[in-house]
């Protein structure tokens, strides 16, 4: 089992920034991808950024990939997400998930262990 805490969310002003931290616990030496999704109200969970915990590959979605950047320490077990230059649609509950194998990434179904989201809005 791994256990998923998000912190860091909050409101903030377009233009504005956010770092948002995910706390791993349990079987984190297991773990072979950390990404972050996001879900806006009335909207699927969308793929924003994931990790392979062990080596150094990162994965941006293009509709934020000039703006936001994922990155993590495993020495504390936590994923990153810096968000920078936020847009009103960047608006969401964002969720940390990890999974313990497989190739794929973008798809919340390719997660096992999610966080239990914190709220980012972004005011106009």
């Amino acid at each position: 089992q791994v256990q998923l805490v998000e912190f860091g969310g909050g409101l903030v002003q377009a233009g504005g920034s956010l770092r948002l931290s995910c706390a791993a616990s349990g079987r984190t030496l297991s773990i072979y991808t950390m990404a972050w999704f996001r879900q806006a109200p009335a909207k699927e969970r969308e793929f924003v950024a994931a990790l392979r915990w062990s080596g150094s590959n990162t994965f941006i979605a293009d509709s934020v990939k000039d703006r936001f950047t994922i990155s993590r320490d495993k020495a504390k077990n936590t994923l990153y997400l810096q968000m920078r230059s936020l847009r009103p649609e960047d608006t969401a509950v964002y969720y940390c998930a990890a999974n313990l194998n497989g190739y794929s990434f973008r798809f919340p179904t390719d997660y096992g262990y999610w966080g239990q989201g914190t709220q980012v809005t972004v005011s106009s």
